[in-house]
């Protein structure tokens, strides 16, 4: 069994504040890039990128399941963020409708959420753990917005029923694991220690009906502006 973590990344100290200033600097240059460069080389660049990053993700999932970082309340793959290190790449790889859209509701808020209120607990080597985080995270913001605002994906009501069946069903998945592990994963049985968004949202069960009706209502606004015209 792992040891408990023996620090913690304190939200908006030094690296938490440099996190969020790359990723936002990283946002503007690749939308601009993605629309300043021919769309074959653009979108073989996205591939390798989405391969490079798929690597890297399912390595980093295997890295909680080896005998030095095992840990059940941190290893199994049943965070929403553990999804996206999955669909993210997914999305960039194929280009398949259903990845993009769920990557974009996704990676835009729930994601968002570890973006702005991060909960990271060092166990053994924080300089690993930290750019692991930002890579996950950062990417899974970076995709859908370069998809979106670059390559020009839009999302569609359709695109939105997907994402939040998928949602429900994510959070089924994470639910019955929470059940026979004990943990906490997806944040269904409590809010994490830090601060976070669902500190405003009422106590446990409650926040949880309080976010899935915020969800839906957050994504619906997401969604029409890119409809309204059709």
């Amino acid at each position: 069994m792992a040891p408990a973590p023996f620090a913690r990344m304190t939200p908006y100290g030094t690296e938490h504040l440099v996190a969020l200033a790359l990723t936002a600097v990283a946002a503007v240059l690749l939308v601009a890039w993605a629309r300043r460069t021919p769309a074959e080389h653009r979108d073989l660049v996205l591939r390798r990128a989405g391969w490079v990053l798929l690597v890297n993700n399912l390595l980093w999932i295997l890295w909680g399941f080896a005998p030095w970082s095992w840990n059940i309340d941190e290893s199994l793959p049943l965070h929403f963020s553990d999804a996206l290190r999955v669909l993210t790449p997914i999305a960039l790889i194929t280009r398949a409708r259903w990845a993009v859209a769920v990557s974009w509701y996704w990676g835009l808020t729930l994601n968002l959420q570890s973006v702005l209120t991060p909960d990271v607990n060092y166990y053994l080597w924080p300089p690993l753990e930290l750019a692991e985080y930002w890579i996950g995270h950062s990417t899974a913001l970076l995709a859908p917005i370069v998809l979106c605002w670059g390559c020009g994906f839009r999302p569609s009501w359709r695109s939105y029923g997907l994402a939040y069946a998928a949602t429900v069903a994510w959070a089924g998945v994470a639910f019955v694991g929470n059940l026979l592990s004990g943990a906490n994963y997806a944040y269904l049985m409590h809010a994490p220690a830090g601060p976070s968004l669902l500190d405003v949202l009422g106590p446990w069960p409650w926040y949880l009906l309080v976010e899935a009706v915020v969800i839906a209502a957050v994504w619906a606004a997401m969604t029409w502006p890119f409809t309204r015209s059709g």
